[in-house]
């Protein structure tokens, strides 16, 4: 495992203006995440969970301190840059899935392919093997509404899986699934994990959070715990 961090976060501060009030969403936070390392997040709602995978994920930005993704302070990009670092470095698969409904399965893990400027054939041949790789390859031409709730996420791994990102972002990813379900999709994490992508997921549940290997434990915008599981 390289002893650089692929993330690390330097006294980041993240404030909101709701008018003329200001609401502290994230206390001093200072984290390094080492690549390769699979990280869980976990806290009571309202603790700051998401605000922080958001700003790892360039999603947004800490109004003080420092986001490094490969040691590049993305403070100081512009728009373009941030939106590149995104289709790039980072995927990003959510509870709900976010498929495009009127879309097939191989058409959904496509799309960050057609924005990345490959042609059909190179697309569709890239699709077709991650399909593969999260076992749907039979489902490759089926629509969301065709598919059940942990096939649907498999696609959306797919899909944040398709411009190669060396760190996947889950944000509750098992919380819309039945444990059997949610159990597969965490089996799936490790592989992926053992394969070198850097995997960060945010989730309420302890079961989930000990098949990691590290969890970080926000309370009230600030980290309390930072302990390796026995995994």
């Amino acid at each position: 495992m390289n002893n650089l961090p692929v993330v690390r976060i330097d006294k980041a501060r993240k404030v909101y203006h709701m008018g003329k009030v200001e609401v502290l969403a994230l206390q001093t936070i200072n984290l390094n995440v080492s690549r390769g390392e699979f990280l869980s997040i976990m806290g009571p709602s309202g603790c700051g969970k998401s605000t922080l995978m958001h700003m790892i994920g360039c999603l947004d930005r800490p109004t003080e301190g420092h986001i490094f993704l490969d040691e590049v302070d993305v403070d100081e990009l512009d728009d373009n840059s941030l939106a590149d670092i995104r289709n790039k470095k980072v995927g990003f698969v959510f509870q709900t899935f976010n498929l495009l409904p009127k879309l097939n399965a191989i058409e959904n893990v496509e799309l960050p392919l057609i924005y990345a400027g490959l042609g059909f054939d190179e697309r569709r041949k890239k699709a077709a093997d991650l399909l593969e790789m999260v076992g749907l390859k039979e489902r490759a031409f089926h629509r969301p509404t065709e598919l059940s709730g942990g096939q649907s996420q498999r696609v959306a791994i797919a899909r944040a899986l398709a411009n190669g990102p060396s760190i996947l972002l889950a944000d509750e990813p098992t919380g819309n699934l039945d444990s059997r379900t949610g159990d597969e999709i965490i089996r799936l994490f490790k592989e992926l994990n053992d394969r070198g992508i850097t995997m960060i997921i945010v989730t309420h549940d302890q079961d989930i959070a000990n098949q990691s290997k590290r969890i970080v434990r926000l309370k009230d915008g600030l980290v309390i715990a930072d302990e390796k599981t026995r995994v």
